[in-house]
């Protein structure tokens, strides 16, 4: 199903059962977004990624960023991060995106993608580290770019644009069920910053 035409309705939830997806469309104008953009390009401790895969270590193109209320541990792809103090910017963005959704974060994994050969394969964000059924704010900037759902089980698939600025939310039983990807391509040659504002687990 692609979703592609239709309007932003933050009320729909894009998902046809087992979890909630909601899409906000465009937060700020342009000039806004692209004001965003450089001062996050600019200002935040970007550095290339690191998985563990098949007992290899792999350094990614694509460069990552972990920043919280606390030095929180973080752990995916069997590497563990410690998160920064937040940035005047990213504590803007991240009220703005509460404001905007009634949900509270703590924390946030930025992405860097410096064109359409960097992307991210089918996975799901359902971490020990990550509040169970919490919601993930995801704001786009820079490059639109595809996104795309798949059920687990029956392979179901929901497809649509991330655009410049825009807002997607993930809760409920999203992750349990669902799988997501960013798709490279060869179209796109200009970079994308992805934030996704989370809620990690308090002792």
């Amino acid at each position: 199903m692609k979703l592609f035409e239709l309007e932003p309705d933050s009320n729909i939830n894009l998902l046809p059962k087992d979890g909630t997806v909601n899409y906000y469309g465009s937060l700020f104008d342009s000039q806004e977004a692209h004001l965003f953009y450089s001062k996050l390009l600019e200002n935040i401790a970007w550095k290339n990624d690191e998985a563990i895969i098949f007992g290899k270590k792999i350094i990614t193109k694509r460069k990552v960023a972990w920043y919280g209320d606390k030095p929180y541990s973080y752990t995916y792809s069997k590497t563990t991060k410690s998160a920064l103090p937040w940035t005047t910017e990213l504590q803007i963005l991240k009220q703005r995106t509460e404001d905007k959704t009634g949900e509270l974060f703590n924390s946030c994994l930025l992405n860097l993608y410096h064109d359409g050969s960097e992307g991210m394969s089918w996975h799901s964000d359902a971490e020990k580290d990550l509040k169970k059924n919490g919601a993930i704010a995801s704001i786009s900037l820079g490059a639109e770019r595809r996104f795309l759902f798949k059920h687990k089980r029956t392979n179901e698939k929901v497809e649509l644009s991330l655009e410049n600025g825009s807002l997607l939310v993930m809760k409920g039983e999203t992750q349990e069920n669902w799988l997501h990807r960013l798709p490279t391509t060869k179209k796109i040659l200009t970079p994308r910053i992805n934030l996704t504002f989370r809620m990690i687990k308090e002792d």
